[in-house]
């Protein structure tokens, strides 16, 4: 497993963003663990959490994209602080753009706040964790309607392997659907492999026993 990802993977345990107990998941499933992307709330924890996005991204999509687009609400700190990320580490100056989630009639009129989309851009959307894809489904039109973009893919900060719509992951879904290439900072597997009776802090998080209820998540909810 790359450096990077190890990183990312105690950056979110000391961040109290990766939890294990008893979870109720939007979709209504019973979980083991979950992803907590609100407990990022300091300059420090954006600042990095934003070169986690960046190293991802170089490593999944090299330049073969100049836009990030984040869906509201979690998606626009994500875009704000990749972009930072991608200038202050790579040298590449990434434009960005986020929706208001009800368009505007006055002022600045429209949906979309940041740089203005325009024929031949290659958009890469940026998002928290995907289960079921909503945002991403409702995201896609809203940027199609700008003109001819085309959508090159979508990063997430964790794939929790599991059945989206159908028994394919929501990942494989939305990469099927629309024809873009989707991946994660980091996906449970490499998290499962990173913690198992790794002590951090002076704690144990993936224990024999948070193992075997993963695993038990995994045999009724994993994807294909």
């Amino acid at each position: 497993m790359e450096k990077y990802k190890e990183e990312f993977i105690r950056f979110m345990v000391e961040s109290d963003v990766l939890l294990f107990g008893d979870f109720i998941t939007k979709s209504g499933r019973k979980t083991p663990y979950f992803i907590n992307t609100g407990n990022y709330r300091t300059g420090m924890q954006i600042e990095k959490l934003g070169q986690f996005y960046a190293q991802a991204l170089q490593a999944e999509f090299s330049e073969s994209y100049n836009i990030l687009f984040g869906p509201a609400y979690k998606g626009i700190p994500l875009v704000v602080s990749t972009s930072i990320a991608l200038f202050n580490q790579y040298h590449s100056d990434v434009a960005f753009c986020f929706n208001r989630k009800e368009a505007k009639d006055h002022g600045e009129k429209g949906t979309l706040i940041g740089t203005k989309l325009k024929e031949g851009d290659k958009i890469i959307i940026i998002e928290d964790v995907t289960t079921a894809g909503t945002s991403i489904r409702e995201a896609i039109p809203l940027l199609n309607a700008q003109g001819f973009v085309e959508i090159v893919g979508l990063l997430v900060s964790v794939d929790r392997m599991e059945k989206g719509r159908t028994e394919k992951g929501a990942l494989k879904e939305l990469a099927d659907q629309f024809n873009m290439k989707t991946c994660a900072i980091v996906t449970l597997d490499e998290i499962v492999e990173y913690l198992y009776n790794r002590e951090i802090n002076g704690k144990i998080y993936i224990t024999d026993e948070v193992l075997k209820e993963i695993q038990n998540y995994r045999a009724q909810y994993g994807c294909q």
